[in-house]
């Protein structure tokens, strides 16, 4: 089995190199924000939750085992920070934004062509709309598996460990988040 960087680091956090953070921190901030904005839709809030994330890795460096990769362990802790907040949000009356604060250059990159005409590209960034807000609309668990394994590349392994369900409990919860987003964007007429 090949080693995982991420855990050495937090192996040696755990044992009192606290600089090691900040390397942590350097490689994993990116995908970090990257999902947790995915997941709640506001930036700054992102940011924030990716930094909470990293106060958690570091309050529980001491109960910290290598039982999986490190990034499934990070991207539990993110999760679950989403869902809460979230929820608060709801408490609050507040609800996720249907236009997003910053630009997912990542999928208009994947979606957009160079070619495009401009109407091409209207309806391509209404596509992409569409996408958010579908995604933004699945239950927790759905949205966490779709987010981790369309955006992240993490393995049904991995998500596995994320959410703490057997390997077959994610490719079903996949399936079911896939149909959710076809039958929701069905109803529009993306090309």
């Amino acid at each position: 089995m090949e080693a995982d960087p991420g855990a050495e680091l937090m192996l040696r956090l755990k044992n009192g190199e606290d600089r090691i953070l900040n390397e942590l921190m350097t490689r994993w901030q990116q995908p970090l924000v990257a999902f947790i904005y995915r997941y709640i839709g506001r930036e700054t809030e992102a940011l924030d939750l990716a930094q909470e994330t990293f106060v958690r890795v570091y309050a529980t460096r001491h109960r910290y085992t290598v039982r999986g990769k490190f990034s499934t362990w990070l991207f539990s802790i993110a999760a679950n920070l989403c869902r809460n907040h979230l929820r608060w949000r709801r408490r609050q009356g507040e609800s996720v934004p249907e236009s997003w604060d910053m630009e997912d250059a990542e999928l208009a990159e994947r979606i957009q062509s160079l070619d495009d005409s401009p109407d091409q590209a209207a309806i391509r960034s209404e596509s992409i709309s569409l996408i958010r807000a579908a995604i933004d609309k699945l239950p927790h668990d759905l949205k966490t598996v779709i987010l981790l394994y369309e955006y992240q590349s993490l393995s049904y392994g991995e998500i596995s460990s994320v959410l703490g369900c057997s390997v077959k409990a994610v490719e079903m919860k996949l399936y079911r988040a896939r149909h959710l987003l076809r039958e929701r964007l069905s109803r529009h007429d993306l090309r």
